[in-house]
């Protein structure tokens, strides 16, 4: 195949993808609903922290606030659940973290900024069971765990 077949393809992969897709986008944050799959998803980037958030429609619909100042609608996305960050914000090494494994496919639309120094999944656990603010990923950290506590038993 050329290059040029694979530009195509890739620009015909990217429309019929944004067409299925409703697009939000403010200062720092982007949105979008699959409307397929009835799904809602947004990003958060400002230089030193990316994340990337499984949202509901109540958030997606509020981010369309005119009500909302952008401080604000950054915020609220926050209230989803987490399902990846990378931080690079020279207090220390960078890192990525992974909380839901899934994310890739969660979020086909992401452009996802990383580090490569990516957080073991232990590590990962133990932060989901401890910070309040991860308490919507323990569940499935959990079942995932004990699938591979269960796999890695003879």
């Amino acid at each position: 195949m050329y290059k040029s077949d694979l530009k195509r393809i890739s620009d015909l992969a990217s429309t019929w993808m944004e067409n299925a897709m409703v697009k939000m986008q403010g200062y720092g944050w982007t949105a979008w609903k699959d409307e397929e799959k009835n799904s809602f998803t947004a990003e958060t980037s400002v230089p030193g922290a990316y994340n990337l958030y499984q949202i509901d429609s109540d958030i997606f619909e509020r981010l369309g606030s005119e009500e909302l100042d952008e401080t604000e609608k950054y915020r609220l996305i926050h209230d989803g659940r987490h399902l990846y960050m990378s931080v690079d914000d020279r207090c220390g090494p960078p890192y990525d973290i992974v909380f839901d494994e899934d994310y890739e496919k969660i979020c086909p639309w992401a452009k996802v900024v990383s580090c490569g120094m990516t957080w073991p999944t232990e590590l990962t656990d133990a932060a989901v069971e401890i910070f309040a603010s991860e308490e919507d990923n323990r569940q499935q950290r959990r079942e995932k765990r004990r699938k591979r506590e269960k796999e890695s038993k003879p």
